[in-house]
């Protein structure tokens, strides 16, 4: 069934008949970060306004690939299940060098986890998922159709202006969360630009209606027959609709390129018929850059407001989820008077260390995929004939490195001998337990998780005993019989121990909230 997108209603803000009180926050754009945002606020208890300068959803796919990591944050945010319901679910990559395929990936080949690698879902879907679940929650007051056209810093509050169709108001907070993406307002009022590379390569993008046994699984092509010279991406989404990416050329005329009457030609290249209904098209040029801080007093960054990649490798929506789960948590405890405001320094040094490596990554995969003639396409193309013959190779090959968790620069306690992938900094691994996951049973308080044996009470923590079964002493313990994790309200892990004293788990603790 075709997706409608749908029209939420405007109501006149309170604001233009008179002064309204100071909010806790004010979280602005409603796309999937800003809800996200608003929703995992309120998960703390933490009231806001979430102002959008639309009343509806987003148009095209745009953002499609949600990791494993974004569908545990889904869970958290209420719309986990619905998600992966109409997701297409995949975790096979196969990548091709004109018509021969190199080599195929499996993103998830362990079990023992609640969520699959990636699925494949239209951006509105989840916008309209997460719009509708922030209606339900008492504490989320969303105002569509309010467009903030000034932001002024005041030392102890944010005054913003946002206009209406019945006319502009001012509203106070105590902090401003800008999720207002690429062309953030926000941004351009205060004066700050992103700082990066920008990329000459044009991209197009089809979205078409077509009925085909194709199977869930990531298309990608370096100089395909049909589309010579260049790469493509094909990936299957619901309701019989499946993404093209095609790679252009930098001196393609993007107003030209849009028309129907130069794509469908190109399309029925990639599928070999006709038979498609071309849904929405879009052509974009690349950008790898992000701003030098996003926290800057009480104005704060998240998503593309902060930090733009190519869209190779699935970073963009993923790496914004990922700024909303450090953000939340500890803007929530800051609010709240149980952590200092220097907390939210904590957040600018993680996720602008979490944007780099994307960017890193971003970079590479762009210059990999459209290199400049002569010897570095030479190079690029020598590799992959290699890669056909040598699986020592193929690593070197890059089609986008797909999204995972950022593992965070840490100085916490940690013991060498456990895992290295539970190491502090790095997101707590899933497995199965008696009565769910463990994921699910991590997050909002801190956790004293106890791997092997029972961990110790301690005060504003979480006590928790996992079940032992072979997930859990791969994932928590490898050769060693019992440690001990202290896990944030983020289900990142914090510190480990084989054999802490309960003063050891207090400090760190206490370091946690940045006391």
């Amino acid at each position: 069934m075709k997706f409608t997108p749908p029209r939420f209603p405007y109501r006149k803000p309170p604001g233009l008949a008179g002064s309204e009180t100071r909010k806790k926050a004010i979280i602005v754009g409603a796309g999937p970060i800003g809800l996200s945002m608003s929703i995992e606020l309120a998960n703390y208890g933490i009231p806001c306004v979430l102002v959008d300068d639309n009343d509806t959803v987003s148009i095209g796919s745009r953002a499609i690939c949600w990791s494993k990591r974004s569908l545990e944050l889904f869970d958290r945010f209420g719309i986990g299940d619905k998600a992966v319901e109409k997701g297409v679910t995949w975790k096979v990559g196969r990548t091709f060098h004109r018509d021969k395929e190199l080599f195929s990936f499996d993103l998830l080949p362990d079990e023992g986890h609640k969520r699959p690698a990636f699925i494949n879902l239209q951006q509105f879907y989840v916008e309209a998922f997460l719009v509708e679940r922030a209606m339900e929650i008492p504490e989320i007051d969303i105002r569509f159709r309010n467009k903030v056209v000034d932001v002024q810093d005041r030392g102890d509050h944010v005054n913003a202006r946002i206009r209406t169709p019945d006319g502009d108001y001012c509203l106070e907070a105590e902090f401003l969360v800008a999720c207002d993406g690429i062309r953030s307002t926000v941004r351009s009022v205060l004066g700050l630009e992103l700082s990066g590379e920008k990329f000459e390569e044009r991209f197009l993008i089809a979205d078409i209606e077509m009925k085909a046994e194709f199977p869930s699984e990531r298309r990608f092509w370096f100089e395909p027959p049909f589309h010579n010279g260049q790469s493509a991406l094909l990936h299957k989404q619901p309701d019989d609709i499946y993404r093209i990416d095609l790679q252009l050329g930098p001196d393609a005329d993007q107003d030209e390129e849009r028309q129907p009457a130069k794509v469908v030609p190109r399309i029925e290249k990639v599928v070999g018929h006709s038979n498609f209904r071309l849904e929405w098209v879009s052509v974009y040029t690349f950008q790898c850059r992000r701003l030098e801080r996003f926290v800057h007093g009480r104005v704060i960054f998240a998503g593309d407001s902060a930090h733009v990649v190519s869209p190779f490798g699935a970073r963009g929506g993923n790496g914004g989820l990922q700024d909303v789960d450090c953000l939340g948590w500890k803007l929530a405890a800051v609010i709240e008077g149980r952590s200092p405001v220097s907390l939210l320094d904590s957040f600018d040094a993680e996720r602008t260390y979490a944007a780099d490596e994307n960017i890193l990554q971003s970079t590479r995969t762009t210059k990999f995929m459209s290199p400049p003639r002569g010897i570095k396409k030479l190079a690029r193309n020598a590799l992959l004939k290699l890669a056909a013959m040598s699986s020592r190779v193929r690593p070197w090959v890059n089609s986008g490195r797909l999204s995972v968790p950022c593992v965070y620069s840490s100085e916490a306690a940690d013991d060498p001998d456990l895992p290295e992938f539970a190491r502090p900094g790095a997101v707590a691994l899933d497995a199965p337990q008696k009565s769910g996951w463990l994921i699910d049973r991590l997050g909002k308080t801190p956790v004293v998780l106890g791997v092997g044996c029972n961990p110790p009470r301690i005060e504003g923590a979480m006590s928790l005993t996992v079940d032992m079964n072979e997930f859990i002493r791969k994932r928590y313990l490898g050769s060693q019989r019992k440690a001990i994790y202290l896990v944030r309200p983020d289900q990142v892990v914090h510190a480990r121990w084989k054999n802490p004293s309960r003063s050891d788990i207090q400090r760190s603790l206490e370091m946690m909230w940045g006391l």
